[in-house]
């Protein structure tokens, strides 16, 4: 059987959740044999934004944008190179109108949903489409698109409804797509949980680790709160830093927050955090993308890992705070809680949410209360932060692991095949 998946971000291009799980997938699915044993490994293609320069794995293509385009509307880039994949997985038959050899195409992201779909129509095979996230709950995104943001949602939703199978990353998120697109098959949409590389992300409390955590400026020994996302609005950074002011004067609070959607919500976490550090001290903005081992490293000294965002179909940076023994406090909306368990592996905080797309809570002060409030009892009790992070770690490693969401996805594969 050959796949085909199709992605924006792959190795070495990583930004988000997305992209993590997009190559914990594809390594899991190369191990895996659909006829047996005995049989052929599963042989999955991979079509990726960048350059040849960027990547040199066998089975990956990448696809730049396309010079022609240069200067348009950011949407309209994403589907010059959406065309070029679809023309590639097509191509390598000899002729635009084969299959190429081709069983399956699987996108991921809006940013190759498109070219999922229109692989599918010339290949004339199934296309699969995993959602991360849906355009119509992240209306900002037309600060960052403007009109594209009508060209991104049109194409998210003409993938979706033409799709043979849907991917739903928990049961919340499944619930989201059957509102938002009440015309799909129910049949059609199925639950596989994002996964955690239990090995790669772990405790790591060695002398190393913490000389390593205070030259990002941050006190191992003192308790803190830690923070690691993207700066967009769906991550809730503002309720965090507004939150941060209640918190008891010793804690530490470390954003590591890089990769910001647009200037104007830079600019707005920028003021916040300046306005924060003029009140107290232990403030560490670390405002660029860092290497998995420094998270990794940050998220073992931290007494909390804090995750307050307003949109949130499972949270992969949830599971990696847990495999790497952090208790957790986040907003129980979307998938998180599913994947934190309140009163054993971290904090639950409640929110009460604007239901028009954007997520903002109905009463922001007493959504940014009830966070200071988590976070003060987490950080004011080490050892009970500590016993949930332990337990974290353990439910991260015997519901998560790669291996079995393969062999979840291997079974979606199937049931489109099947008809």
């Amino acid at each position: 059987m050959r796949v085909d998946v199709l992605t924006r971000e792959y190795p070495p291009d990583i930004y988000g959740g997305a992209g993590v799980h997009v190559a914990e997938l594809v390594r899991v699915l190369r191990q895996l044999h659909p006829d047996g044993p005995g049989g052929a490994p599963l042989d999955v293609r991979v079509r990726a934004w960048g350059t040849a320069a960027d990547r040199h794995e066998a089975g990956t293509t990448s696809h730049p944008e396309l010079a022609e385009l240069d200067g348009a509307n950011a949407a309209l880039r994403v589907l010059g190179v959406d065309l070029s994949m679809a023309a590639a997985v097509t191509a390598d038959a000899g002729g635009a109108d084969s299959a190429g050899g081709t069983d399956l195409v699987h996108s991921h992201t809006w940013y190759a949903n498109l070219a999922g779909h229109v692989s599918g129509l010339l290949a004339g095979v199934p296309h699969v489409v995993t959602a991360h996230s849906l355009e119509p709950l992240r209306p900002w995104k037309a600060e960052q698109l403007g009109g594209g943001y009508a060209l991104s949602s049109w194409a998210e939703k003409t993938a979706y409804e033409g799709a043979a199978a849907v991917i739903a990353v928990s049961a919340g998120m499944r619930a989201d797509i059957l509102r938002c697109y009440p015309t799909l098959d129910p049949a059609r949409v199925h639950v596989v949980h994002n996964g955690i590389d239990a090995d790669a992300w772990s405790r790591d409390d060695s002398p190393e680790a913490h000389d390593a955590v205070r030259a990002l400026g941050v006190d191992p020994d003192q308790p803190s709160v830690v923070f690691v996302g993207r700066t967009t609005r769906q991550k809730g950074l503002p309720h965090l830093l507004r939150a941060a002011a209640q918190l008891p004067p010793e804690v530490q609070l470390v954003l590591a927050a890089g990769a910001p959607d647009t200037p104007e919500i830079a600019a707005e976490v920028a003021g916040l955090v300046a306005d924060l550090k003029a009140t107290r001290s232990g403030v560490v903005l670390i405002d660029r993308m860092l290497p998995r081992t420094d998270v990794v490293r940050l998220l073992s000294a931290a007494t909390v890992f804090v995750c307050p965002s307003v949109y949130e179909p499972l949270g992969i940076v949830n599971l990696e705070a847990m495999a790497c023994g952090a208790a957790v406090v986040a907003s129980a909306t979307g998938g998180i809680p599913e994947v934190v368990a309140d009163g054993e592996t971290g904090w639950l905080v409640p929110i009460e949410q604007v239901q028009d797309g954007t997520g903002r809570p109905i009463d922001p002060a007493k959504y940014e209360a009830d966070l200071a409030a988590a976070l003060t009892a987490a950080t004011s009790d080490p050892a009970e932060a500590r016993r949930r992070g332990e337990a974290g770690r353990r439910r991260a490693v015997a519901e998560f692991g790669w291996d079995a969401i393969g062999e979840r996805t291997l079974a979606v594969y199937r049931a489109a095949l099947a008809g």
